[in-house]
């Protein structure tokens, strides 16, 4: 007989109580920024290579979502250079 673990499902990435407008804003600011900007070289890779725009999109909006988070932490300016050489 199979015994499953009482312990709920637990879920990739957010979770049910998540920040709905927060989310929103991520991937409206990453729609803008597979347009141009830094991020817009490693869109445009994701889609030659074969990825779905969607998909390139959340993976951008979550760049941008780590990005921001680093730069809160460290008190610092966002330099679009750095993205560059991180590319690279």
């Amino acid at each position: 007989m199979l015994r499953r673990s009482q312990r709920p499902v637990s879920t990739r990435g957010l979770n049910r109580n998540h920040n709905h407008l927060l989310k929103r804003v991520f991937k409206n600011a990453a729609t803008s920024a597979c347009h141009s900007g830094p991020f817009k070289a490693g869109y445009d890779q994701r889609v030659a290579r074969g990825m779905a725009p969607s998909l390139a999109r959340l993976t951008i909006a979550r760049q941008l979502a780590a990005t921001t988070l680093a730069i809160w932490k460290r008190g610092e300016q966002f330099d679009p250079e750095r993205k560059k050489q991180q590319a690279a």
